[in-house]
């Protein structure tokens, strides 16, 4: 059971690696969270960015931090070939990987031809089959769209890396339950967010899942400074397909008439009030930020992951770093 928010639960907080990074910048970003104390780094993939796969491998290599892909389209590779890739990186760096797996962006599957007449289906299949390959065991009887009927790969992992699904709809996160080690939300990833996703998961809810959760995040001492940082993060949040991440909280209704009265989604974010940029983000000053991420880990998050806002990501990890319990 999750503890109370006056006991917070202490628990890995990670940052993400920013996917518009300049590729010179991408090693000294990594080095300097090790060096900050995060725990965790997060790689994505995004159509079109760089690959989850080889920016894993590369922040393995280099750091001695926990690494996570969040996440990779179930429908983007062959399940036995993405099995043999995290395979292998769970042999060559054991125990430090967590692989993220997801319907993928529709009109980014969509555009590479990929996306599934039934993404459950597609998912449930997916990433059932992963998680038995990867574990060493023969692929599962074939089916709909994953066919690995058999196959065996000879290189496996002694330490088998957690298989999460990164999907915010309540009957996706049902199938994360039956099939998966546990969820990957996406930000905004509120407290009472985490606490709807854990209920869809159903009995598996009372397993220990990993429950990793992404939130945008900016650190001052000047705490409208850092609100005002974190507003574009959340230009999207008022869009139909945020409504998972919304429906849970106490001002979701207010929420949705503001974005309806606002002429688009800059203004909806510069104008919403600042309790609500509180509620969805990681923000203000080190001592709120570090009570933002207490009240995730507290509400079931086992990993809280920060995704820097403002232009120079640098400074911001190290701004950010002000918020970790060690540095209390």
């Amino acid at each position: 059971m999750p503890e109370s928010p006056a006991h917070p639960a202490r628990g890995p907080v990670g940052v993400m690696l920013p996917l518009d990074l300049p590729v010179g910048e991408v090693l000294p970003y990594v080095r300097s969270a090790e060096e900050l104390g995060f725990d965790q780094v997060w790689v994505v993939e995004d159509l079109g960015w760089r690959g989850g796969v080889a920016q894993a491998a590369t922040v393995l290599a280099a750091t001695n931090l926990t690494v996570g892909i969040g996440i990779m389209p179930a429908g983007a590779r062959n399940v036995a070939f993405a099995a043999m890739e995290l395979a292998t990186l769970a042999q060559l760096h054991p125990g430090r990987l967590i692989a993220g797996i997801g319907h993928g962006m529709p009109g980014w599957m969509r555009q590479v031809g990929s996306w599934p007449e039934s993404p459950l289906t597609l998912i449930k299949e997916y990433a059932r089959a992963l998680r038995q390959l990867i574990a060493g065991e023969p692929g599962p009887e074939n089916g709909r769209y994953v066919r690995c009927e058999g196959v065996v790969l000879t290189e496996t992992p002694g330490i088998v890396p957690p298989v999460i699904l990164g999907v915010r709809g309540p009957k996706s996160q049902a199938v994360a339950g039956e099939v998966a080690d546990g969820l990957l939300l996406a930000e905004p990833a509120a407290p009472g967010y985490i606490t709807a996703s854990l209920r869809n998961l159903g009995p598996a809810a009372a397993n220990s899942p990993e429950i990793v959760v992404y939130d945008a995040a900016a650190v001052d001492d000047d705490e409208e400074a850092a609100l005002t940082r974190v507003r574009a993060s959340l230009e999207s949040v008022g869009e139909p397909q945020w409504a998972a991440h919304i429906d849970p909280l106490p001002f979701a209704e207010e929420l949705r008439a503001h974005r309806a009265a606002s002429p688009d989604a800059r203004h909806f974010a510069r104008t919403m009030p600042a309790d609500w940029v509180r509620a969805l983000s990681i923000a203000g000053t080190p001592a709120q930020a570090r009570a933002a991420i207490d009240a995730r880990h507290a509400a079931g998050a086992t990993s809280v992951v920060l995704a820097p806002a403002g232009p120079d990501r640098l400074a911001a990890l190290d701004s950010l770093a002000r918020a970790l319990p060690h540095r209390h």
